[in-house]
């Protein structure tokens, strides 16, 4: 059974059929992205749309109920502080870069306070996170996105992390990101109004509707490759970067040789599969000195290198600076 049905009686759960609106709170955590609050509110805009009624409500809230910076420098208007939740069916908590300095205790707090009082409660890319250092998590399964998923499954044991797109636990949802809270809003609305209306939402912004959100966050790093060998190496190597695989192992899972995964890569990439490999392990290892306070030496580690010298050295040769200068600058504005 799919992750999003195991455990809901139809009757307590928001993803069932209804005429009524479902209210829903959002609330938006400084330097979230534009994108993803766009994709938990268009779909729900659309379907009102379609449906000729409205099936459903939303008000934006913020941490101090004022407007939400966001990544794109822009300030999104908000309702009010979390209490102008109060009221609402539905809590999700919209979070991206640095929510670990963001979040207050009065916060988490309040949301411990407010939980029992929605019919369910979810989180986008980290707002997991936040939901999870409520505790609002425990016992639940939840994903979160793919870059955060080791560290956030060794934060929180009392929570069974998957690498899903999405999922939904009895009265929690969570997603790893933007468009797989697309996926998640055009289920929640088929479950709701019927697959017709979700379909027509699909169709108005031109998007592939996937309902499963039990598919992977990453199917492949390059799903519009000529050959799919490349994008499922390059996919295999993404996964593999703390002991990186002998590029023979590679090759052959690919069902080609060494020669051939060679002419693949440049054909697609320009560069052979070796130095690909390190520029993942490397772009990896920005991520980490960018958005976590983990040790360099266990960075290094993590992405495939025996030492901090050696690791340094590729870095430094890679991006042509040393990898504490990463850490200290402002990490690039993401999804």
């Amino acid at each position: 059974m799919a992750l999003y049905e195991e455990n809901m009686a139809i009757s307590e759960t928001i993803f069932a059929p209804s005429s009524d609106a479902l209210d829903i709170a959002v609330l938006v955590l400084p330097r979230a992205s534009i994108l993803e609050v766009a994709s938990v509110l268009d779909p729900l805009r659309s379907a009102n749309r379609h449906l000729g009624r409205e099936g459903f409500r939303w008000r934006v809230v913020s941490m101090d109920g004022g407007p939400v910076p966001l990544t794109c420098g822009i300030e999104l208007p908000s309702k009010g502080g979390l209490a102008a939740a109060e009221g609402a069916d539905v809590l999700i908590a919209v979070a991206g870069y640095s929510q670990a300095e963001i979040v207050t205790r009065p916060l988490l707090a309040g949301l411990r306070r407010m939980a029992g009082r929605f019919k369910a409660i979810g989180g986008v890319d980290a707002g997991p996170w936040v939901l999870a250092r409520a505790g609002l998590l425990d016992g639940h399964r939840a994903t979160v996105h793919w870059e955060d998923m080791e560290d956030f499954a060794a934060a929180f044991p009392a929570v069974d992390v998957v690498p899903d797109r999405f999922v939904i636990s009895r009265n929690r949802f969570t997603c790893g990101g933007a468009v797989p809270a697309a996926d998640l809003m055009l289920h929640l609305i088929g479950a709701r109004c019927g697959a017709g209306v979700a379909g027509r939402v699909a169709d108005s912004f031109l998007y592939e509707a996937r309902a499963d959100g039990a598919r992977p966050q990453r199917p492949g790093l390059l799903p519009g490759a000529r050959d799919p060998r490349l994008s499922a190496a390059l996919t295999l190597m993404s996964q593999n970067l703390e002991e990186p695989l002998p590029l023979e192992q590679v090759a052959s899972e690919q069902g080609v040789g060494l020669r051939r995964l060679e002419q693949l890569f440049r054909d697609g990439l320009g560069q052979g599969p070796g130095a690909a490999y390190l520029e993942l392990r490397l772009q990896a290892a920005r991520r980490l000195m960018a958005d976590t306070a983990h040790p360099i030496q266990e960075i290094a580690l993590r992405c495939g290198f025996p030492d901090r010298s050696s690791f340094s050295r590729a870095f430094r040769r890679q991006f042509g600076q040393a990898p504490r200068a990463a850490r200290s600058g402002k990490p690039a504005a993401g999804v």
